[in-house]
C-alpha cells in the first residue's frame, strides 16, 4: 500500500512538472505563443520583466493551414493602436506580413506563418515603457477580433 501511494504521488509530483509544449521558455526575456487553424493564440497575456535588454518572441502555428488560407503573424502596438493597425494590415497584403510598410505604430512583428511553421521576432525593451499598456494581436485579415492579447512589460 506504501508502495502504491508512494506511485501515485511520484505520478502526481510529474504530472504537476509537464509543461505544454509551448509555455514561457526558461529565460523570461524568451516569449512563446502558439497560433492553430481555429484562429485563436494559446496565451491571452505575454509578459517580460523590466531587467530585459531585449525581447524575443517566437510564434509557433500549431495548425495544418498554409499561410495563404490561415496565415498568422505576431504584431505588437500600443493598446490604442490595435484597431488601426488591424486595418492598416489587411490592405498591406501577405506579401507585406499584412503589416503595413513604414506603419511608425507597429512596435515588433513577425512574419506570417502557416500550419507547421515558426518563426521569431526580437526587439530592444527600449521601445517599451515600464508599465505601459501594449496589446499583440494577428493581422491576417478579419482574425485579430480572436487573436489578440495583453503584453505586459515590467
Amino acid at each position: 500500500m506504501k508502495l502504491m501511494r508512494n506511485t501515485l504521488a511520484t505520478a502526481a509530483v510529474l504530472g504537476a512538472l509537464a509543461v505544454a509544449p509551448y509555455a514561457h521558455a526558461a529565460d523570461p526575456c524568451k516569449l512563446e505563443i502558439s497560433g492553430n487553424d481555429l484562429m485563436q493564440y494559446d496565451k491571452p497575456e505575454l509578459s517580460a520583466p523590466a531587467t530585459c535588454k531585449e525581447i524575443t518572441i517566437t510564434l509557433h502555428h500549431a495548425g495544418k493551414l498554409p499561410k495563404e488560407a490561415m496565415g498568422h503573424n505576431w504584431v505588437l502596438v500600443n493598446a490604442t493602436d490595435l484597431a488601426a493597425v488591424a486595418t492598416a494590415g489587411m490592405g498591406a497584403g501577405l506579401a507585406s506580413d499584412y503589416v503595413a510598410p513604414g506603419d511608425q505604430r507597429v512596435l515588433a512583428h513577425t512574419k506570417t506563418i502557416g500550419g507547421g511553421e515558426t518563426t521569431s521576432v526580437t526587439f530592444p525593451t527600449s521601445i517599451l515603457k515600464t508599465g505601459g499598456a501594449y496589446q499583440y494581436l494577428c493581422t491576417f485579415p478579419g482574425h485579430n477580433a480572436l487573436m489578440h492579447g495583453t503584453f505586459k512589460f515590467g
